[in-house]
């Protein structure tokens, strides 16, 4: 998500005087699994550029739709072993056109590269786990400030999310989830929180905007961790939660209660998993089932 400095001050002040109106309709990402490959490499193959390279290089995807903005859930790693899945989640004006390539071509905006970069810090920290990562456009996220400021499109995110944990939840059992949810995808983790299998253990939010609720013990029996960095403008939201408006406390914010990640090296609200951050590691470190205090990860 990346809103310029005008769009900020018109966030705020619409924000302020409550005129933002909710989402539009969107689709939602039926639930699947290791089955799905064959099947989505072949609408990959069908989609053209660039889509069937991404077919012929051998990724792997349980989901793709070309129609409207788009769909895409990448998977990194042996889904179908996994002890540790990490689930990452982006926001506003994320589209399958910009999967790849990152919102306005800024690579580390685009969830695929945030993905792998998260998938190579976990097995650099930990090559005998058993781990995977899913880069999830599941969902269609706001296009901008307007929709961003209500809850449609997360509720709609969160129902297609829900699909696909409870599918990775009765295929393994065993493993742990981490949801991880960057600016509104923070919003749309905590909605499926409250109604997530018991393999969801932790929640991670990357300049969150919200998660729909005021404290982090609300979320149910999960961990819930949070990285606001100095030099995000997040910070400057206003924290108003009304009727289908705002969404309450960040979960940067210290009265929210979550678990702070270190944001060393973080620059703007775009950079937490950015190799060379202390926030990279962290999330690894949060996702393999470890601890983080004072800036160190366990």
């Amino acid at each position: 998500m990346h809103w310029t400095r005008p769009a900020r001050v018109a966030a705020t002040a619409l924000l302020g005087l409550g005129l933002l109106a909710p989402g539009r309709p969107g689709p939602t990402a039926p639930a699947a699994y290791v089955e799905a490959y064959p099947t989505v490499a072949a609408q990959l193959r069908a989609g053209g550029p660039p889509y069937d390279r991404w077919a012929a290089d051998g990724r792997r995807f349980l989901v793709f739709d070309s129609r409207g903005d788009g769909l895409a859930v990448e998977v990194l790693g042996d889904l179908a072993t996994a002890d540790r899945i990490a689930v990452l989640v982006p926001g506003v004006g994320s589209t399958l056109r910009d999967f790849d390539r990152g919102l306005g071509g800024v690579a580390r905006r685009a969830p695929a590269r945030q993905a792998r970069d998260l998938y190579r810090e976990l097995r650099a920290d930990d090559p005998p786990a058993r781990v995977a990562v899913l880069a999830w456009l599941g969902y269609d996220a706001p296009d901008g400030i307007l929709t961003a400021a209500g809850t449609a499109s997360a509720d709609r995110g969160a129902a297609a999310l829900l699909g696909t944990l409870r599918t990775l939840a009765a295929r393994r059992p065993d493993a742990a989830i981490t949801l991880i949810g960057h600016s509104y995808g923070s919003l749309v983790i905590g909605r499926a929180a409250r109604r997530a299998p018991a393999q969801v253990t932790d929640l991670v939010t990357l300049g969150g905007i919200g998660t729909g609720v005021d404290r982090a013990g609300r979320l149910g029996g999960v961990r819930v961790w949070a990285a606001e960095a100095p030099t995000d403008w997040i910070g400057r939201v206003p924290q108003v939660r009304l009727p289908g408006l705002g969404h309450g406390l960040r979960p940067g914010d210290p009265a929210f209660g979550a678990r702070p990640l270190p944001v060393d090296g973080v620059a703007g609200h775009d950079g937490y998993l950015v190799p060379g951050t202390a926030t990279l590691p962290a999330v690894a470190a949060v996702v393999l089932g470890g601890e983080v205090r004072a800036g160190v990860a366990r």
